[in-house]
């Protein structure tokens, strides 16, 4: 009787520590938040009865900064500087396709992927439509990077003025 009695109680002093140790794991994942550094989408979201994020939608850190994507592109609109990359073709996608420099494609930091866009070249006017399906750029000033082909339909070579409005 005695002996089972303390091998209770050695199970539960043996699950109580690794309840313990599990929560001093998880509790040492989490992440300290530089709140000068955090850079919002502009949006609150709230994830309750909803389907989880996909991993390239979710909040995510690059050189110090923390990067909330929008829950939406809906009425998305604004101006700023585009650039261009083009030549890394073979590598991945945030959303893990391949990249393609000669596709109309963009990076953005905090648009939903896939996302679609039209971007108009302030400098000539002109204008496409480009699928937003990577992370960037994360240069300072910088709005956009569009891919080579993308870049070279509006006749950007180099950085443009550019206005960047979600298409429904």
């Amino acid at each position: 009787m005695k002996n089972k009695a303390t091998d209770m109680r050695s199970l539960g002093w043996g699950l109580k520590s690794s309840l313990g140790a599990v929560i001093l794991l998880v509790s040492g994942c989490a992440t300290h938040l530089d709140h000068d550094r955090v850079v919002h989408s502009g949006k609150k979201s709230s994830l309750h009865g909803q389907r989880p994020l996909a991993a390239y939608n979710r909040p995510y850190r690059v050189n110090g900064y923390t990067y909330y994507p929008l829950k939406s592109a809906r009425g998305y609109r604004e101006r700023g500087i585009a650039s261009w990359y083009g030549w890394e073709s073979g590598d991945r996608t945030a959303m893990g396709t391949r990249f393609n420099p000669r596709a109309l494609t963009a990076a953005h930091r905090t648009l939903p992927l896939p996302s679609r866009v039209k971007v108009t070249n302030l400098k000539n006017k002109r204008s496409i439509i480009v699928t937003v399906n990577d992370r960037g750029p994360f240069v300072r000033g910088r709005l956009i990077d569009l891919s080579y082909g993308a870049a070279k339909a509006l006749r950007i070579n180099g950085l443009a003025p550019v206005v960047v409005e979600a298409i429904n």
